[in-house]
């Protein structure tokens, strides 16, 4: 959810202007949200939650986080560094031209970012949604007092959301104007079916209150009751940057942004009735900037495409294996072939829906890799990135990460959610080693 880009410089809708026109408003979008050539960069986000060092079921107090980060904030870092509403942490990596020099750069920051943090006696943790707590703002900015009551319209989960959610977002170039493995109308399509063997294979939420929610990735779900509206993807029939645009228009305004006082929050107001009717004020360049922001897909094109659909991974390095994986199945174009062709029949299971609000994406969310279907596009996808990593400069502990996981994992059907049930129901039968309690 950050507003920092990864894998290529910020949009262009940076200058206040005079009044936008619906058409002028679609041109910018289109021309500003696939930036089309090569595959060469790669990004990614990774967000943690932060806890108590040694106790981690213990909620961490406003004042110890604040002085946290404000000795982090001193810390030399290469990546961004953002503070989430709930207290989450997360570093955005700059742009790199390699899945290697992405990984270096981020385990580099990781590093001074948890030694600063362990001289405050918190750490970092790599699950989806928090187990333990319930959503507590701890950033009070008029962004998200807008977004809270925006999003309290359609329930709870929208702050939950904001609070208690850690993903890893990889964002990846759109790829060539042209047709083919590479180009960027089959990545886009690619990626809205390919992200649901994502949501599945890394699944990694399924508690909430230390109960299990009867979903593998309870984040999923939030964004599932969000609504498509604000965190649905748009129809993939057609021309992406057309589909996109037209989105954006028809999307909710979530709040209008004033000088000074509090955010205006309408109710049910699309940026297209906005352009159209100029009130209470005509939208600017600055504010479709912001309103493109405020869109939360599964897979949002800023330039680049974001995909966001992949909860935060246990370990240390947890998040190195999803990075890993999506890159070679999107950048090598035998392993981008091997995955289209493994995915393209799951797409009958989306009914022609957009994701996550389609069963294809449900089934991911709620049933992970016990979904046949999913599970054997899950191997077939994994053995081809691990034959494509080599070739994209992957080094043998990152091969080896992603050969462990898949023998861990997804050969038998498995993800890290599946860890934390067994320890709740007591099956457990696997070492813990620095793995956290759930209870």
């Amino acid at each position: 959810m950050s507003d920092t880009s990864s894998a290529a410089p910020a949009s262009d809708c940076t200058e206040p202007r005079t009044a936008l026109t619906p058409p002028e408003v679609e041109a910018l979008v289109r021309g500003i949200c696939f930036k089309t050539g090569p595959p060469r960069n790669v990004g990614v986000e990774v967000e943690w939650l932060v806890h108590e060092l040694r106790t981690p079921q213990l909620p961490v107090t406003p004042e110890r986080l604040e002085a946290a980060y404000a000795a982090l904030r001193t810390v030399p870092l290469r990546s961004a560094l953002t503070i989430e509403p709930g207290g989450q942490l997360e570093l955005s990596s700059p742009p790199a031209t390699s899945l290697m020099e992405c990984i270096g750069t981020v385990s580099a920051d990781l590093d001074a970012v948890r030694s600063a943090l362990a001289g405050h006696d918190l750490g970092l943790v790599g699950i989806g949604h928090d187990p333990w707590h319930p959503p507590r703002r701890f950033l009070h900015e008029r962004r998200y007092d807008a977004m809270e009551t925006c999003l309290d319209r359609t329930g709870p989960s929208g702050r939950r959301m904001m609070c208690t959610s850690a993903s890893v977002q990889v964002c990846l170039d759109a790829g060539y104007e042209e047709p083919g493995p590479l180009g960027h109308g089959r990545r886009w399509w690619l990626a809205h079916q390919l992200g649901a063997v994502l949501v599945a294979a890394f699944a990694n939420s399924p508690l909430a209150g230390r109960e299990p929610t009867g979903w593998r990735s309870t984040r999923q779900l939030l964004w599932l009751e969000i609504g498509p509206g604000r965190a649905g993807a748009p129809p993939l029939d057609g021309d992406p940057r057309r589909s996109w645009a037209r989105h954006v228009l028809d999307a909710p305004v979530m709040c209008i942004r004033e000088d000074s006082g509090p955010w205006d929050v309408p109710e049910g107001l699309t940026f297209r009735e906005w352009t159209s009717s100029g009130t209470p004020r005509p939208p600017t360049r600055e504010d479709l900037d912001y309103h493109i922001t405020t869109l939360f897909p599964p897979v949002r094109p800023r330039g680049f495409l974001e995909l966001r659909m992949i909860d935060a991974q246990p370990g240390d390095d947890g998040w190195i294996v999803p990075l890993a994986v999506a890159t070679a199945l999107f950048d090598d174009p035998q392993a981008a072939e091997t995955a289209y062709r493994t995915v393209k029949p799951l797409a009958e299971r989306a009914l022609g829906l957009a994701a996550p609000h389609n069963p294809l994406w449900i089934d991911a969310a709620r049933n992970g890799l016990a979904d046949p279907e999913l599970h054997e596009a899950a191997i077939a996808c994994f053995a081809a990135a691990l034959e494509a990593l080599p070739r994209l400069g992957a080094t043998i502990q990152v091969t080896d990460a992603v050969a462990a996981y898949l023998d861990r994992y997804v050969m038998q059907g498995r993800t890290p959610a599946d860890d934390l049930l067994d320890r709740v129901r007591g099956t457990d039968r696997r070492p813990h080693g620095k793995d956290i309690r759930t209870s």
